[in-house]
């Protein structure tokens, strides 16, 4: 008769080290920390050491972009003002997610809100400014919810790809935009750069009390908050993430797999909208080209790095809009030129991909089975 001396600990019935016990209880959610940190940490590195390249200093480098991002109080308000629509434009990724959907035109359905809320201001101009903001809400996020809706829809009735239909949709509603911007709704006294009419003073938004932050930021933060209690608190996300698990399942017992695929699609399309409302109320004060500026394709980076949780998005926002804050500074004290940090962007974005095979390889964040 032989005895199992491989975990003698087990054996005599005494518990495992405390530590291994913290690991392994909380192993998945210390694991979508550290896997998308040393992603993140590796992009930086990658970028450094292309920056050496050009004869700068790494370290130089890391502490511009500290100090352009969060080193004073004007960046930190510069970063949480690009870090808004950042977070709106990652819940048109994070939502559908849920479902197992890869949704990246967000940067579609922020034109077409923009575009929708100006339209509303300038064809409101006898009305109260309280009365044009709530239109203009209510359009940017009616106009961008359908927009990507529209993706849904063809995902489900057609077949089509909604990464490929929401991707394509984008440079349809940047066409779009254009065609209004620079024909019928073009302001004559704009030359150089075409755009409407403006939507007068009294109908921005303003800032935050004490801040140079507009409310944009505090409508992000709510729509994050808002969005994590309605997938992890109620019946509707409960029945996404089981269809997003297996869609065979939830057809099983019932569940209305395209109905949910398009109020998803409403509610993150018009997530975005509501961001191209915000960058017109708050930031431009009209629509034109400008208010392309990459805010969409930057938030699906924000969802991946986030891992498609609502409330991890908005410090992961923060991160990146500081990064993109930083960019006028290094071109001022490095001469790296401004769209340098697109570049970082890009490698952050390969890094994180690449580290999606990272996840349940680590035997050590592994719980243990009875």
């Amino acid at each position: 008769m032989t005895t199992d001396a491989a975990d003698p600990v087990e054996a005599v019935g005494v518990a495992p080290a405390a530590d291994a016990g913290f690991l392994q209880h909380y192993g998945a959610t210390i694991e979508y920390i550290l896997i998308p940190g040393a992603a993140l940490a590796g992009a930086l590195a990658v970028f450094g050491i292309f920056v050496a390249l050009f004869g700068k200093n790494p370290l130089d480098l890391y502490f511009y972009m500290y100090q352009g991002a969060f080193g004073t109080w004007f960046s930190w308000q510069n970063t949480l003002t690009r870090a808004a629509p950042l977070i709106l434009t990652a819940l048109c990724t994070v939502l559908p997610a849920q479902l197992g959907m890869v949704i990246i035109g967000g940067e579609g359905a922020l034109l077409i809100g923009a575009l929708s809320a100006t339209s509303v201001a300038l064809a409101m101009p006898w009305a109260p400014p309280l009365v044009v903001q709530i239109a203009m809400v209510c359009a940017g996020v009616v106009g961008g919810g359908l927009w990507i809706t529209l993706a849904g829809a063809l995902r489900q009735y057609r077949g089509v790809n909604e990464t490929i239909s929401s991707l394509l949709l984008v440079y349809i509603g940047l066409a779009i935009l254009n065609h209004l911007v620079e024909g019928a709704m073009r302001d004559p006294a704009s030359l150089n750069k075409p755009s409407t009419r403006e939507i007068g003073a009294a109908n921005m938004i303003g800032s935050i009390p004490g801040t140079d932050v507009h409310w944009g930021f505090v409508f992000g933060v709510v729509a994050a908050v808002l969005a994590y209690v309605l997938i992890f608190h109620t019946v509707f996300g409960f029945s996404a993430r089981i269809a997003g698990g297996n869609v065979r399942a939830a057809k099983i017992v019932g569940l209305s797999v395209g109905k949910l695929i398009l109020i998803t699609c409403l509610l993150a399309g018009a997530a975005a909208g509501l961001a191209g409302m915000v960058e017109v109320a708050a930031v431009q004060g009209r629509a034109n080209a400008n208010i392309a500026v990459g805010y969409g394709f930057t938030g699906i980076l924000v969802s991946f790095l986030a891992r498609h949780n609502p409330l991890a998005i908005i410090p992961v926002a923060i991160l990146l809009g500081g990064i993109n804050a930083s960019g006028g500074l290094l071109q001022r004290r490095l001469g790296l030129p401004d769209a340098s940090v697109l570049v970082l962007q890009g490698m952050i974005f390969v890094s994180v991909l690449m580290s999606e095979t990272l996840y349940g390889r680590f035997r050590i964040f592994k719980r243990k089975e009875a």
